[in-house]
């Protein structure tokens, strides 16, 4: 099929290009006039006019290619679309000399052009490739014309024939009908080189209760907050919950990787993310870092960058509050929302919080002089923002002197963790098969409580602590939540007593 719909007497190229983390075919049609020889585009903001032109007459000119004696026009459509960056390059000059009869029509049949140009016509690697892609094969495109660098990353849309160039003289001669040399180190399409995703496994000594912890955190998606002076391994025990996350499913994976596609990470040779992602943003980083934003170009934060894995808020109180406000929909919805002049952008933020908050404002130096109620209000800055999505709450001590610390029987206990995260999320899936729901922190209260109710029996000491106000009616879905994940964790077919008693002292932070 015709990879760009007609345009009587125009001579269109398809390019394609990411908004946000969905991608969307544009149409470059060029028409040609009696004037003087001379290049006008429409449908690109600002300076990007003239910097696309000049980037366009250098290129073909040191192509080898005559530029056209006539005065050429090309748009861009859709014209509602935001366009920034330089990959809509290739597709200009295509539709420019197709439009000359340098290039045959029918060459252009169900391919698109995706790269930038250098002043000397070699071919840029652009961001956003993957998404960008996937929506031209999803309009019946069949051929991608990339830069080398784009090439690893282009093969993952099966069905795409990736024709990756470093020049325009060497597209030109492709399109005419040359055979095209076969690049080195470009894999074959489905099979990178390489894989990536969250942090290396961590082995560490911890207690029963703090590993029961990580699984749990793991297995279920429930958010957790660690408590404890600087020594307790916060940030190695963060990145050890992440690693006993089992590998994201094929569809995951394609999710994942778009994502960090169009962030631009991590850049030349991308790899499929196969891991789940691990983000720790310093509490210093910009809101847009960690939300998404920005000027010119709307680009996913760690919040998104973190979708389907762990975002890692270390010093959670050291935040400021309207960031730890804002996480609020991501944590609730799965999603953020990101609205500029004229375009609203939805991210997918779907992850499993892990915040850390000090026992003071001075986090734990030996001088602390630091009050009881300074202790309490510093602590509390966290829990007033997001406590009410927290499922588990645990204390953290250093370890003692001559505590054995990582070695090979550790690394045996955490693959045996890891094994038992895998089987909690397979009986999870089994029970939630029928739901919109995969994991037992995404069930809503109401389906919870409808469907999936505890007993009577195991579920009074919970009751018992609404009565008392110990704990909020929100707070009492999450234990059930964390009881069900205990009850998967040990093979039990409904939580009882004991899942529901420990659940319970993850949710008061008392925990043994």
């Amino acid at each position: 099929m015709t990879a760009f719909p007609p345009c009587p007497g125009a001579a269109g190229a398809c390019s394609a290009s990411v908004t946000g983390i969905e991608g969307h075919l544009t149409y470059a049609f060029a028409t040609a006039c009696d004037s003087p020889p001379g290049l006008r585009i429409t449908g690109l903001p600002g300076t990007m006019v003239r910097e696309t032109r000049d980037r366009v007459y250098a290129a073909v000119a040191s192509s080898g290619q005559a530029w056209p004696a006539r005065n050429m026009t090309v748009t861009l459509q859709p014209a509602s679309l935001p366009r920034h960056g330089t990959g809509f390059d290739l597709a200009i000059a295509i539709a420019v000399l197709t439009t000359a009869g340098a290039v045959p029509a029918a060459a252009l049949d169900g391919c698109v052009f995706t790269a930038g140009f250098g002043l000397n016509g070699s071919l840029r690697p652009v961001r956003g490739v993957l998404p960008a892609l996937l929506a031209a094969r999803h309009a019946g495109c069949t051929r991608a014309v990339v830069a080398p660098e784009n090439a690893a990353e282009a093969v993952m849309v099966a069905g795409l024939t990736v024709v990756p160039c470093p020049d325009l003289r060497t597209v030109l001669a492709w399109l005419r009908g040359a055979p095209l040399p076969h690049p080195s180190g470009i894999p074959a399409a489905g099979t990178p080189a390489a894989a990536a995703g969250g942090p290396p496994r961590v082995s560490l000594a911890v207690t029963p209760c703090v590993r029961q912890a990580l699984e749990a955190t793991a297995a279920g998606g429930h958010h957790l907050c660690l408590t404890g002076p600087h020594g307790a391994r916060i940030p190695a025990l963060a990145a050890g919950a992440a690693a006993l996350m089992p590998p994201l499913s094929p569809e995951q994976v394609m999710e994942v990787t778009a994502i960090h596609s169009a962030a631009g990470l991590p850049g030349s040779g991308h790899p499929l993310i196969t891991r789940p992602p691990f983000r720790a943003p310093h509490h210093t980083a910009a809101r847009a870092v960690i939300l998404g934003g920005g000027t010119a170009t709307v680009r996913p934060g760690d919040a998104t960058l973190a979708h389907r894995g762990v975002l890692f808020l270390h010093d959670a109180p050291e935040f400021p509050r309207d960031i730890l406000t804002a996480l609020r929909q991501p944590l609730q919805h799965g999603e953020i929302t990101v609205a500029r002049a004229g375009n609203t952008i939805r991210f997918p933020a779907k992850f499993t919080l892990i915040a850390s908050t000090a026992l003071c404002p001075c986090r734990g130096r030996m001088d602390c002089t630091c009050s009881g109620l300074q202790a309490r209000r510093y602590r509390a800055r966290l829990a007033a923002e997001l406590g009410s999505h927290i499922g588990i709450f645990l204390d953290i001590t250093p370890p003692a002197p001559g505590m054995p610390g990582a070695g090979p029987g550790h690394q045996d206990a955490d693959a045996i963790s890891a094994e038992r995260v895998a089987a909690a999320r397979d009986r999870a899936r089994h029970r939630l098969q029928d739901t919109p729901w995969q994991a037992n922190g995404d069930v809503p209260a109401a389906q919870l409580r409808r469907s999936w109710p505890p007993t009577a029996e195991a579920f009074a000491p919970v009751s018992r602590a609404v009565d008392l106000g110990e704990i909020s009616a929100r707070a009492a879905h999450q234990v059930i939540r964390v009881a069900w994940t205990l009850a998967d964790l040990a093979g039990n077919p409904r939580p009882g007593p004991d899942e529901c008693g420990q659940a319970l002292a993850y949710q008061l932070g008392v925990a043994q």
